[in-house]
């Protein structure tokens, strides 16, 4: 019979949480697996506001202000996924576990103390839905020296490489990445820089809407040609793969210091959609040159300039959307968190999460939910198919 699992994420744009109900005719495969149901589910505003803060670099008041966002965080997601079971009808017993990304608030891989931060605690998860929780999915990356960016490369490559073509999965969400996929070769996995992150928040400052719409604010102005030099002059852009980065590093205050003060706010729109076409654009140029196939999911494929702009920066390349593979653009990578709680090692199909080859034995306690909940644990590091995770559910 099939088993459910329900995948969790908000990403870099944290414009909601994305929640995928994914059926799976073999929990170790992502052969078959089928989206049963999907929900966007609303930040409350404030929330947001905080969250976004922190992800441009805002300082914290205290420690209890970082408890506190984590346990919100974690309702707001438990409710997320609440409201998709009642959606679909399913009861949470329905359901084998979540796999939750949560939010990421910090992601520096670089320096003598790499780290990245995501918030959501999954145990609080577990005991609001009553459905066993796997989380904290990047920080083992960081620890074994990787970038704990992107997470996806794993699903993309099950779901979407071709024996007879090289292809590439971008993703154009608040900040792009690629999933590169040779046709014989590694497959391999890093940022872009910003997408849709620098264009949302300049819309929303200049026009209030919270994204533009088709690119209508961007089309309405001219490329500032000398701005796009001065933005691309980021020594980011020139760093080889893997690299990864989020909005601690392209925000509006980086923007800023890039303009001369008297650039009309349309152009300056036109001009990061360039900066957006341009960075993905060069760096598959420069990655695999011979992809033949651009799959893109992600919000930035509701925006037509945006696409349109890529398709010019790259001619002779097919570009299409996930959906023509059976892929919802939107839920991509709630999906791809569904499998890595759908593939952690050493659980049986329908089991609840438990942890694998820990160094000590793991404390579990069992709550009201009657979910039980384990601690992160430390020990070697997991074999491929879920190598960026630390679990816990």
């Amino acid at each position: 019979m099939p088993h459910l699992f329900l995948g969790l994420i908000s990403g870099t744009s944290a414009d909601g949480i994305d929640a995928a109900l994914v059926e799976f005719p073999d929990p170790g495969s992502a052969h078959g697996l089928r989206l049963r149901a999907a929900h966007v589910h609303p930040w409350a505003p404030a929330l947001r506001e905080r969250l976004v803060a922190l992800g441009k670099g805002g300082a914290l008041a205290s420690l209890d202000e970082l408890g506190h966002l984590d346990v919100q965080v974690a309702q707001a997601f438990a409710e997320a996924a609440r409201t998709l079971l009642a959606q679909a009808g399913v009861a949470p017993s329905q359901v084998a576990a979540i796999g939750s990304h949560g939010q990421t608030v910090r992601h520096r891989p670089h320096g003598d103390a790499p780290f990245t931060m995501q918030i959501g605690d999954g145990s609080v998860i577990a005991e609001r839905t009553g459905v066993a929780t796997v989380a904290d999915f990047r920080r083992r990356d960081v620890a074994a020296g990787g970038q704990g960016a992107p997470l996806v490369p794993a699903f993309h490559a099950a779901l979407l490489h071709a024996d007879d073509e090289d292809r590439a999965v971008l993703n154009l969400g608040g900040i792009g990445n690629y999933t590169l996929l040779p046709r014989a070769g590694q497959v391999r996995g890093f940022d872009t820089g910003p997408a849709n992150a620098l264009l949302d928040a300049w819309c929303l400052r200049h026009t209030g809407a919270a994204f533009d719409a088709d690119g209508r604010f961007a089309a309405s102005g001219q490329v500032d040609a000398a701005l796009l030099a001065r933005l691309l002059d980021e020594p980011w852009f020139a760093l080889p793969p893997p690299k990864s980065t989020g909005r601690e590093q392209f925000h509006l205050d980086w923007v800023q210091s890039k303009l001369r003060g008297d650039e009309a706010p349309a152009d300056v729109q036109a001009t990061l959609l360039e900066l957006s076409a341009a960075t993905v654009a060069d760096a598959l140029l420069a990655q695999q040159p011979g992809t033949t196939r651009l799959i893109t999911c992600g919000g930035g494929v509701r925006n037509s300039l945006l696409m349109q702009r890529i398709a010019m920066r790259l001619p002779g390349v097919a570009i299409e959307t996930s959906t023509a593979h059976g892929l919802d653009p939107d839920f991509v990578e709630a999906m791809a968190f569904a499998l890595a709680g759908a593939r952690m090692p050493g659980r049986s199909p329908g089991q609840p999460a438990r942890g694998h080859r820990r160094t000590r034995p793991a404390r579990a306690r069992r709550g009201a939910s009657g979910v039980r909940a384990f601690v992160p644990w430390s020990g070697p590091r997991p074999a491929l198919r879920s190598r960026h995770v630390v679990m816990y559910a």
